[in-house]
C-alpha cells in the first residue's frame, strides 16, 4: 500500500491555490526547484500527471482535481490531529473579522473545529462586508481579517486563494431565463453585486434587482424559492443551489482574491494556529 507524504500534498495544494511554483516556494519557505521536485515525486508516486501548464498558467488535470479534494481533507485532519496534542499550551483571545458571504459556509466549519482543538482560546467573530472590515478605523478592531478583493493582485502578500465567481440559481428553477434577469444581491459595497452588474452591463444584458438582502442565508432562501439569481464565490455555494454553466449564456465573472491579514503587532501562537485552520478550510 502506497502512502502519500503530507509534505508532498502540502506542496501540491499550495501550488494549486497560489497558482505557481514560485509563489508556493515563497509561502512554504522552500526553493522553487525543491517545490518542483516534490510535485514530480507526487506524480511518480501516483503515476499520474497532476498539473498542466497552459500558457502562463497552471491547470489541474482531471487526476489533479480529484487529488486536490482528497489532499485538502488529509491535510485538515493531519493539522487537527497535531493541534490536539499541543492544545493545552495554546490560549488567548482572538478578534476575527470574516466576510458575510462566508458566514454560513466557512465560518461554522472553522469555529467548530478550532474550538474543539483549542478550547482555551476565545474566538470573537464579526461578520461584515469586506469593504467594512478593511475600512479605517474598523480594521483595527480585529486581530485577524479574512477578506475578499475585487482584484486578486490587491491582496499582495496576504493572498491565500483566488476563487472563481459564478452565477447561482435554485436547483429546480429557471430564473436565469427571465428577461430582464432578476438579481438577488447584498447591499452596495458587496464585491459580488458590483462584479455581476458590471458584467451584465458589458454584455448588454437586461437586468433588475428584485431583492437586496444583507446576509447569505436570506439570499440563499430567496434563490431557493426561484425568485432570482445571484453571484457567489465558487467555494461558498451551498449544496442546495446550482451553479449555472457557461452554456446557459450568462457573462463570465472572473475571479476574486481571498486574503488573510494578521493585524496583531506580535502574532500569538493562537493566531498562527487559527490562520492554519482557515487556510486548510478554504
Amino acid at each position: 500500500m502506497k502512502n502519500l507524504p503530507t509534505d508532498l500534498l502540502r506542496a501540491f495544494v499550495t501550488v494549486t491555490e497560489l497558482g505557481g511554483f514560485t509563489q508556493a516556494a515563497e509561502w512554504l519557505g522552500r526553493s522553487q526547484p525543491a517545490i518542483s521536485l516534490q510535485i514530480k515525486r507526487l506524480e511518480q508516486l501516483l503515476e499520474q500527471t497532476l498539473l498542466i501548464r497552459s500558457g502562463q498558467q497552471l491547470e489541474l488535470s482531471q487526476s489533479g482535481q480529484l487529488l486536490f479534494r482528497y489532499a485538502k481533507q488529509i491535510l485538515a485532519i493531519n493539522d487537527e490531529a497535531v493541534a490536539q496534542f499541543s492544545k493545552t499550551s495554546v490560549s488567548g483571545k482572538i478578534h476575527f473579522g470574516i466576510p458575510s458571504e462566508f458566514a454560513t459556509t466557512l465560518l461554522p466549519k472553522i469555529v467548530g473545529r478550532f474550538a474543539q482543538a483549542y478550547p482555551n482560546v476565545t474566538l470573537e467573530v464579526n461578520c461584515a462586508l469586506s469593504k467594512q472590515l478593511l475600512s479605517e478605523p474598523e480594521r483595527h478592531r480585529y486581530d485577524l481579517i479574512l477578506a475578499l478583493h475585487d482584484d486578486p493582485s490587491m491582496a499582495g502578500d496576504n493572498l491565500v486563494k483566488e476563487d472563481d465567481l459564478v452565477w447561482v440559481t435554485g436547483t429546480d428553477h429557471d430564473a436565469h431565463l427571465q428577461v430582464p434577469l432578476p438579481l438577488i444581491v447584498a447591499p452596495k459595497g458587496c464585491i459580488y453585486r458590483k462584479r455581476g452588474i458590471e458584467k451584465l452591463r458589458e454584455s448588454h444584458r437586461d437586468w433588475r434587482i428584485v431583492y437586496t438582502i444583507p446576509d447569505l442565508t436570506g439570499i440563499q432562501a430567496a434563490i431557493d424559492e426561484g425568485l432570482g439569481v445571484t453571484v457567489l464565490a465558487k467555494s461558498t455555494v451551498p449544496e442546495n443551489l446550482r451553479i449555472l454553466k457557461p452554456s446557459e449564456k450568462l457573462p463570465k465573472l472572473g475571479k476574486v482574491g481571498i486574503s488573510l491579514i494578521d493585524q496583531s503587532n506580535e502574532p500569538s501562537e493562537a493566531i498562527t494556529r487559527l490562520m492554519d485552520f482557515v487556510k486548510a478550510s478554504l
